[in-house]
């Protein structure tokens, strides 16, 4: 066992809430958290936001295509939302590390607010450029920077150790119902009935009343060490500095965390942009569908992620949680080969399901994994170089997904898309050890609040027993 492992300190009362012991009726394990009010507060929160932001991704869509952009346009625009998370998310982590998550997620959807705004004046005044939605689509890529560390940081801060699971779950079945399913599908409507100009200003609204939540719930403290008495004085730029390097020698000396991001960033390179880019256009061009199609087909990805997150978070996490992950986000790619296929909806819809089945049910295990393996002080900040590494290439996938889907047609992109990601898979699993590491670190065994993170001592902690 690694010296750091051994010397770690065991979570203390104020860093680990206790267990609830509130008697009666036992509730499914997936909705267990909700019996604890301030979780109440933040996933309704939660709900809000993701609402409004699943809005935005068929409005903003439509919107570019109302002022007669195409895929190259629309590759612009995902572009800057892509630069502005990866630029910022380093930020966030450090920043989630460092001040009271609930500060971070309000200011965060304030931002929201502010620069939708400017939108919905923009295409209601009949003044609205792609360059402007460029922009704003970067300012929101910054906020959602500082959004996904900090939740990821407060949550463990809210719950105890054995209802994460069951909370990672219910956050798995919100974002793809919330934000694939009914944002879309209510901004297709206003859409349809009115203009994207007038979905801006719903989205709006949403964000608001997110804001409002996140305002009435109760600050957490930081599971953070004070520094020493005697610590040198930094510069506070530096010392942003220092926890950033800190972060990326702990990702760097942990194979399980660095290969499964290594393996998440080139999956992401061949993935999004078609998946972003490109599947507007295939449901416009192939199957010959508007707004209502392809929020349909955001629909079943949101639906098949719901159903994949509330089946894990029903479950003890399996004993081979690396293996199965990994399988998971690589096996569940190869369906999506069909889309360049096919000119029939109802089968992209089919094959949407299944993908979004797939990767949120990694992504739940994924979740709780950092949340159970990873020290809480460094949570944070591995949290954003989850958000970090594994999109570092969504900007460069989103740039090409345009130009490469004209140059050499769907059908070959989605392919690539589609057979490329399983064998990057098992390479993964198997060049980083992962096997060996998982039977090493048994998570399916409740530990509850003795549980011991990894070290980052630097040695290899897929050698050491748990």
């Amino acid at each position: 066992m690694p010296a750091e492992e051994q010397a770690a300190p065991q979570p203390t009362n104020s860093e680990t809430p206790p267990p609830l012991r509130r008697r009666g009726l036992r509730l499914p394990r997936a909705a267990q958290p909700f019996r604890d009010g301030e979780y109440r507060i933040l996933v309704s929160a939660l709900t809000l936001s993701l609402f409004g932001a699943g809005m935005w991704l068929v409005a903003v869509v439509w919107q570019v295509i109302e002022l007669g952009g195409g895929p190259i346009e629309l590759s612009t625009v995902a572009t800057g939302s892509a630069i502005g998370m990866v630029a910022a998310v380093l930020f966030g982590g450090v920043a989630a590390d460092r001040i009271p998550q609930r500060r971070i997620l309000i200011a965060v959807e304030c931002t929201k607010v502010a620069s939708i705004s400017v939108a919905a004046f923009l295409a209601l005044t009949g003044s609205l450029e792609i360059w402007h939605l460029a922009v704003i689509s970067f300012v929101l890529g910054i906020a959602e920077g500082f959004f996904y560390p900090a939740y990821s940081a407060m949550l463990p801060s809210i719950l105890p150790p054995e209802l994460l699971l069951a909370a990672n779950g219910v956050e798995g079945m919100l974002r793809p119902i919330i934000m694939q399913a009914a944002g879309p599908a209510v901004a297709s409507a206003i859409i349809a009935a009115f203009s994207p100009g007038l979905a801006f200003v719903f989205i709006i609204a949403a964000q608001l009343l997110a804001a409002a939540g996140l305002v009435i719930l109760r600050q957490t403290p930081l599971r953070r060490d004070p520094p020493a008495a005697d610590a040198p004085a930094q510069h506070p730029f530096m010392s942003v500095l220092v926890d950033v390097k800190d972060g990326f020698v702990y990702m760097v000396r942990t194979p399980w965390l660095f290969g499964t991001l290594a393996y998440f960033c080139l999956l992401t390179l061949v993935l999004m942009g078609p998946i972003e880019v490109l599947l507007p256009f295939a449901v416009k061009d192939q199957a010959h569908g508007g707004p209502g199609g392809f929020a349909l087909a955001l629909a079943a990805f949101g639906i098949g992620g719901a159903a994949g997150s509330i089946l894990v978070a029903s479950l003890r996490l399996p004993r081979r949680y690396l293996t199965v992950m990994n399988l998971l986000w690589g096996a569940g790619c190869i369906p999506i080969a069909i889309i360049g296929l096919t000119s029939q909806l109802w089968l992209m819809v089919v094959v949407l399901f299944l993908v979004g089945f797939t990767f949120s049910a990694g992504a739940v295990i994924w979740g709780t994994l950092l949340q159970r393996r990873v020290p809480p002080a460094m949570l944070g900040r591995v949290s954003s170089l989850d958000f970090f590494v594994s999109l570092a290439l969504m900007p460069v996938s989103m740039a090409l997904a345009g130009p490469v889907g004209e140059a050499v047609g769907l059908a070959p992109t989605f392919l690539i898309a589609g057979l490329v990601p399983p064998v990057l898979a098992v390479t993964a699993i198997f060049l980083f050890r992962m096997p060996s590491d998982e039977l090493q670190h048994p998570l399916d065994i409740h530990e509850g609040a003795t549980y011991t993170p990894d070290g980052d001592d630097g040695t290899d902690d897929s050698s050491s027993t748990a």
